[in-house]
C-alpha cells in the first residue's frame, strides 16, 4: 500500500513538473532577435573591393532563423542603406511581411535608412529613428549613360543589326530618341507608384499624402515622425523595448545576429577577372577612370532602375 501511494506520488510529481518546467522555461528564454542589414541593396553580394550588400538571400536566411527559432518573440531589423536596387527592395519586403504574419518587426534606423532603405522599413510593424537619422528620399531613378563621344574620342564606331526597333535604346552607344525617353520615363513612373502605394499602405496614409512627401527628399529623423513616416524616435534600445511590447513579453534577453560575411576565398572566387583583365587594358591603351568607369557601366545591358539615394 505504501508502495503504491509512493507511485502515485512520483507520477503526479513527475506530471507537475511536465507542466510548469516548460512554462518556466519559455518565460526565461523569450527572446528579441536584432538583425543589422548594412549596405546598399543589390540582387547578388558584392566583392571584396565593393562591401557587403543586402539582398534578399541574405535577408531571408536571417528571418527565416528568427522565424523559426520558438524563443524569439519579436525581430528588430537595424538598418544602415541608401538603398539599391528595385526588384531585390521588392523580393525583402515580401519576405518582410511574410515573417511578419507570425512574429512583430520593429525597424531600427541607423544613421541613414533612405529610399530603398525606407522601402523595405515601410511595412514593419513599428519604425524608431533617430533624431538625427537620414531617410525618406521616396522615389526612383534610372540612368541610361550616353558613350558615343567616348567611342569617338578612342576611334570606336559601333555597327548595330537589330530586330525590334528599341532593342539598342538602353545601349548607351548613342543619344535616346524623344519616343524612347518618353517610354523609359513611363516605367519610371510605375516604379514611383508602386512605391507610393508601399508607403501608403505601410504607414496608414493616403496615396496623396505620400505622393506629396515623395519627391526624393531626405528627412531627418525628427522630420520624418511629423510626416508619420517613422513611429518613435530613439536608438536600438528604444525599438528594442517597442518590440516587447508587441510581442507582450517582459524583461526579454536579446540576440544579436552577427552579419554573414564573405570570406576571404569567397571574396576572391567572386572577382570577375575578366573585367579586371579588360581594366587593364583600357589602362594601357591611355584611358582614364573616368572613361573606364563609363566604359564598365555599360557592361549591364539593361538600366537598372533604384530606390537609391544619391548623394
Amino acid at each position: 500500500m505504501v508502495k503504491r501511494k509512493l507511485i502515485i506520488t512520483g507520477v503526479v510529481a513527475l506530471l507537475v513538473v511536465a507542466i510548469l518546467v516548460p512554462s518556466s522555461c519559455a518565460l526565461a528564454g523569450d527572446k528579441i532577435a536584432v538583425i543589422p542589414l548594412s549596405g546598399s541593396i543589390a540582387a547578388e553580394s558584392t566583392s571584396l573591393f565593393y562591401g557587403q550588400a543586402i539582398t534578399p538571400e541574405l535577408v531571408k536566411e536571417q528571418l527565416d532563423k528568427a522565424e523559426q527559432d520558438m524563443a524569439v518573440k519579436a525581430i528588430v531589423l537595424r538598418i544602415e542603406s541608401p538603398g539599391g536596387v528595385v526588384a531585390p527592395c521588392q523580393e525583402i519586403l515580401g519576405e518582410i511581411e511574410e515573417v511578419k504574419q507570425s512574429k512583430p518587426i520593429v525597424v531600427s534606423m541607423g544613421s541613414m535608412a533612405a529610399s530603398g532603405g525606407y522601402y523595405i522599413s515601410a511595412r514593419a510593424d513599428k519604425i524608431v529613428a533617430l533624431p538625427g537619422t537620414l531617410t525618406g528620399s521616396i522615389g526612383v531613378i534610372s540612368q541610361i549613360p550616353n558613350v558615343e563621344g567616348l567611342f569617338e574620342k578612342i576611334g570606336i564606331e559601333m555597327e548595330t543589326f537589330k530586330g525590334g526597333k528599341y532593342k539598342d535604346m538602353y545601349s548607351g552607344f548613342r543619344a535616346m530618341t524623344p519616343e524612347e525617353k518618353e517610354i523609359m520615363q513611363e516605367m519610371t513612373d510605375e516604379y514611383y507608384e508602386q512605391f507610393i502605394d508601399v508607403v501608403a499602405e505601410g504607414r496608414g496614409l493616403s496615396k496623396e499624402e505620400v505622393r506629396e512627401l515623395a519627391t526624393g527628399q531626405l528627412y531627418i529623423g525628427t522630420q520624418a515622425k511629423e510626416l508619420g513616416l517613422v513611429d518613435e524616435l530613439g536608438g536600438l534600445d528604444t525599438a528594442i523595448d517597442l518590440a516587447a511590447q508587441l510581442a507582450g513579453v517582459e524583461a526579454p534577453s536579446v540576440e544579436y545576429y552577427k552579419p554573414k560575411r564573405p570570406s576571404l576565398l569567397e571574396s576572391l572566387l567572386g572577382l570577375d577577372l575578366g573585367n579586371l583583365i579588360d581594366i587593364v587594358q583600357m589602362r594601357l591603351l591611355g584611358l582614364s577612370g573616368q572613361d573606364i568607369v563609363l566604359l564598365e557601366t555599360l557592361s549591364h545591358t539593361y538600366p537598372q532602375p533604384q530606390y537609391l539615394y544619391q548623394s
